[in-house]
């Protein structure tokens, strides 16, 4: 049964919350509740982390749904299970190790290139993203400015990893297979290849971003979130005219910072 409200949780007259159940839908408190959760596995609920992940190749729409029934049930859009979190983690640290072996690195390269990729790649550009996100979607987004209809940040940080996760395995994952003997060869087979890798996860970073602000009811014009697919198609072709190997560039860039 779908949780009830009953009318002592509300304030007589106007209809507010409590203060106690006020203070139980704050920010702090939810991020407090979040973060404990973090250290109690048995309350995780992997398996329906993993039906996500299928699903954000397969059918990203269908995640976003289960963001409106989060809201429904417990009054907040963002996750307040780790799950999700936790097993990108364990792909990007794998994936990762898998790079460093692909790019011939020793063990503690491999474990700098790590550090650099989980808290530069993931967190420090996530942070950095979602916070611009959260504002651009507040500040110019929202259908009627009100406390009662504004994008949580938490939501905010949860589209940017709905959207790095397929990201993180065309590039981290899948690419490997042809990194050494497709891309990084000096033909045009190998910056094709590379650069067309570096379109569709791009592009899926793109569209499950639109696909999550899209989702909220109290946005309007979230179309404009599609506009960067002009530009990535631009720069796409004009990096195949030009021979520029994205791939090529990355793995460099990679060694040079684990020097």
């Amino acid at each position: 049964m779908l949780p009830t409200t009953s009318v002592n949780s509300r304030s007589q007259g106007n209809g507010a919350l409590s203060p106690r159940d006020a203070a139980r839908h704050t920010a702090g408190a939810k991020r407090y509740k979040y973060l404990r959760r973090l250290f109690h596995f048995r309350q995780m609920d992997f398996e329906f982390a993993l039906w996500q992940m299928l699903y954000l190749f397969t059918s990203p729409q269908r995640v976003y749904r289960n963001f409106h029934y989060r809201k429904q049930t417990k009054d907040q859009w963002a996750r307040d299970d780790p799950a999700f979190l936790v097993l990108l983690s364990i792909w990007l640290c794998v994936s990762t190790v898998g790079f460093g072996f692909v790019l011939d690195m020793g063990f503690f390269e491999t474990i700098k290139l790590l550090l650099w990729v989980v808290f530069i790649d993931c967190v420090g550009v996530g942070l950095l993203i979602a916070t611009l996100m959260w504002f651009i979607s507040n500040k110019y987004l929202v259908k009627q400015q009100n406390r009662d209809y504004d994008v949580e940040w938490g939501y905010a940080f949860d589209v940017h990893l709905n959207a790095f996760y397929p990201l993180l395995v065309i590039l981290h994952f899948i690419q490997l297979f042809f990194i050494n003997y497709v891309i990084i060869s000096n033909s045009v087979i190998g910056y094709f290849v590379g650069n067309t890798l570096w379109l569709i996860a791009i592009g899926y970073y793109i569209y499950v971003t639109f696909l999550g602000y899209s989702a909220l009811p109290f946005l309007k014009n979230t179309a404009i979130l599609l506009y960067p697919f002009a530009l990535l198609i631009m720069l796409y072709l004009i990096s195949l005219a030009c021979g520029w190997n994205f791939t090529k560039m990355l793995c460099s860039f990679y060694k040079y910072r684990v020097k």
